[in-house]
């Protein structure tokens, strides 16, 4: 294995760790990493395979962290309604993120795995972000195990946009379930239980349709990438509910904001 290309694996997988519960889109600051700052590996299929990949660590962060919550309400859904309730709103907000994404598979990565996508997605989303923040919502739902039926399956029609390499599929899911009346933290942490399986998914899809071509190597540095991301991911997501419940998501929405115009800017300059 090539030590260059381990060190961008190292790399990447941190950056993917620290922004993937994060509403800034994981994915497309990965991608404008590999483009601007020379991450990319020589294989270019493979970079995009890797940025899918990677996410294994950050989902086995997440597993982790609320593990003992998991058990719980899988254990509690032989006899608890609301548990049982929650379980399938979950399955349901996944089941239209998951159609579009084994329907779209190759457009989304061969066309919209774009730097200059990425960076309008990024900027927009950003003061999406900014308005929905400043927004009076009312904010009775509390509890992100407990929302009505209807309201997860909307929640998963609106994180098809994060199919939009830049839009964040957490930020999607934060930004579609504070609209639908939940709180900043119920919002974020359902962004947490969702990404489960849509992550989950995903890897499962790609390492399908493209395990045939990988090597030896590249699997070493998916590990790399692997590690990275979970020992990162685990850091964001065992601070991130109580730092929202304080001060929103208004630094977020102005770091998309600032690193979508620098990569606009970048573009127009280099290309």
């Amino acid at each position: 294995m090539d030590s260059l290309a381990a060190l961008k694996a190292a790399i990447l997988g941190i950056l993917e760790g620290f922004t993937e519960y994060l509403p800034v889109s994981s994915t497309g600051h990965l991608l404008l990493a590999e483009h601007f700052l020379n991450l990319d590996f020589d294989n270019a299929a493979f970079s995009k395979t890797f940025v899918v990949l990677v996410q294994l660590g950050s989902i086995l962060a997440l597993v982790g962290y609320y593990f003992r919550r998991l058990l719980n309400i899988a254990l509690a859904a032989r006899h608890d309604q609301g548990a049982r309730n929650f379980i399938i709103g979950v399955l349901i907000a996944f089941l239209p993120a998951a159609f579009l994404g084994a329907t779209l598979h190759g457009f989304i990565k061969g066309v919209l795995f774009n730097p200059l996508i990425v960076c309008i997605a990024l900027i927009v989303g950003g003061f999406i972000l900014l308005i929905v923040d400043e927004m009076k919502l009312p904010q009775d739902r509390d509890d992100a195990t407990a929302f009505p039926l209807s309201m997860y399956f909307k929640i998963g029609l609106i994180q098809c946009i994060a199919m939009i390499p830049g839009v964040s599929r957490s930020g999607a899911t934060i930004v579609g379930a504070m609209l639908m009346g939940a709180s900043k933290r119920a919002a974020a942490e359902f962004s947490f239980f969702l990404a489960m399986p849509t992550m989950a998914g995903a890897f499962a899809y790609d390492l399908y349709k493209n395990y045939k071509f990988l090597t030896a190597s590249d699997l070493g540095l998916v590990g790399i990438g692997f590690v990275t991301a979970f020992i990162s991911g685990y850091i964001v997501v065992s601070g991130l509910l109580n730092y929202v419940t304080k001060h929103g998501f208004k630094p977020f929405a102005w770091w998309r904001i600032m690193v979508g115009s620098a990569g606009l800017a970048a573009l127009m300059v280099w290309g």
